[in-house]
């Protein structure tokens, strides 16, 4: 292992009911009907998947792009209101890595916007090495383009990273990508996370030495 690629909602921080709740105010505010069961479904993808494909709102992208800018903005102003957790064992592993000289980037379908909204308040770019989000890819995981991106640039080969993920949709992307998965059972269960090649449930007490295990 020569880097290590971090999902971020459900890996580093906690900000799944802020992203749920963005989701209702939207449906509410456009009149629009939520399926039992999409946040699931859809966490990890991009708005430009979820949208059209999971929702089936529109096909429209002129109006994927507009409802999914607006409900960012709506989770930015939950974001603002009411904080983000930053989940157990992320920083204290984060600042191993860095310790160790081991490099580390986020690899997340999130918009820049609310990746700058959260350093900002929380100081975690400060521990990670390169950012790639959903702005920086066409397509979203399932795909593996945002981790062969994020390894990219940290100039190092798809092999020599490891992806810690949360999301079905992540893990499956991390495998397309050539990786190893650390799966983190925040969103699922751990029973459902088998696809990984290791499994916990939370980052505490993990260390760089226990994802060499993974990824030698």
């Amino acid at each position: 292992m020569k880097g290590v690629l971090f999902d971020w909602d459900g890996v580093v921080i906690d900000s799944s009911a802020q992203h749920e709740q963005s989701w209702e105010l939207l449906a509410a505010e456009t009149g629009r009907p939520l399926p039992e069961g999409h946040f699931k479904e859809g966490f990890g993808k991009k708005n430009q998947e979820i949208i059209p494909h999971l929702l089936r709102w529109t096909d429209d992208p002129v109006e994927i792009a507009r409802l999914g800018d607006r409900k960012e903005e709506l989770y930015r102003d939950l974001v603002r209101k009411q904080g983000v957790r930053v989940l157990p064992g992320a920083r204290e592993l984060l600042s191993a890595l860095r310790s160790a000289g081991i490099p580390r980037s986020v690899a997340s379908s999130t918009p820049r916007s609310n990746l700058d909204a959260i350093f900002a308040s929380t100081g975690l770019d400060q521990l990670f090495d390169a950012v790639v989000c959903g702005d920086d890819v066409k397509n979203g995981k399932p795909a593996p383009d945002v981790f062969l991106l994020a390894a990219s640039r940290l100039s190092l080969a798809p092999a020599d990273c490891l992806v810690i993920e949360d999301a079905l949709v992540g893990i499956a992307a991390a495998k397309a990508a050539g990786m190893k998965v650390l799966a983190v059972a925040t969103t699922h269960p751990l029973a459902g996370l088998q696809h990984a090649d290791a499994a916990v449930h939370s980052l505490a007490g993990v260390t760089p030495e226990d994802l060499r295990k993974i990824c030698p």
